[in-house]
């Protein structure tokens, strides 16, 4: 049986022997020729313990299956080496990668604005985007802007600040505490949910009730009676009551 020669592009796709050694990056594991010793200790494809044996026995077992030999732990005393298709191993691998950096969550840092003096309405609205914030696993960074007067009653921005933090306690925390930065005092809210575990519970929530949509409202038609029985109701309803 001719061997398959070893590739990086992925499943059935080969390459000549002559070309491996130059492929060959510095952070792969040694393969096949390259592993230059006078024995190893043998793992099957399935992870069976092969067990001892010399480099060329190893080679040999390699061939006939049409597979790699691939030394995975070079420092073990002998050496350990496995038996598997490489070139599909490392397309595996990156396919792996490519979907764990597609599934990546990062972190969002939101910003909500208000004034000292700022009215109970306003107030209420800013307070609901930050704990709407707050839900998706987001930060929130609040900021108090002073002007002409206001810059010299900081405490009023301090205050305010405070009362925000004790209302969202429940969905964040105090990651930054409120802090004069020129004409503004900042604080940063932090969730107490992570971002991955907000998206995991607002899609649960969205496979348990099938007839709303994303902000909670329900679906067209969801609660229209079938045209059935709604001509049935309306039959009974045509029968005049007993005399």
């Amino acid at each position: 049986m001719s061997r398959r020669a070893f590739s990086h592009e992925g499943p059935g796709q080969t390459r000549s022997p002559q070309n491996r050694s130059k492929e060959h990056h510095i952070s792969d594991p040694r393969i096949n020729e390259r592993i230059r010793v006078p024995e190893v200790r043998l793992v099957g494809p399935n992870g069976e313990q092969v067990g001892i044996v010399r480099v060329e026995d190893a080679l040999r077992l390699a061939a006939e299956a049409d597979l790699d030999l691939v030394e995975v732990a070079p420092m073990a005393k002998p050496p350990v080496a496995k038996l598997m298709d490489f070139g599909k191993f490392k397309y595996e691998a990156a396919q792996k990668a490519r979907e764990a950096r597609k599934n990546q969550v990062n972190t969002v840092i939101k910003e909500i604005k208000l004034r000292p003096k700022i009215d109970p309405h306003d107030y209420g609205t800013k307070k609901g985007h930050v704990e709407r914030f707050l839900k998706g696993g987001d930060k929130v960074k609040v900021t108090i802007m002073f002007r002409g007067r206001e810059q010299s009653r900081p405490e009023l921005g301090f205050r305010l600040l405070q009362r925000l933090a004790e209302d969202i306690s429940e969905l964040g925390f105090v990651e930054s505490a409120p802090k004069q930065d020129g004409r503004n005092m900042v604080m940063v809210l932090g969730p107490t949910k992570k971002k991955a575990e907000a998206k995991a519970d607002q899609r649960r929530r969205r496979e348990a009730r099938p007839g709303e949509d994303q902000d909670g409202r329900a679906t067209e038609g969801h609660d229209e009676q079938p045209a059935d029985e709604q001509s049935a109701v309306d039959q009974a309803a045509e029968v005049p009551a007993e005399q």
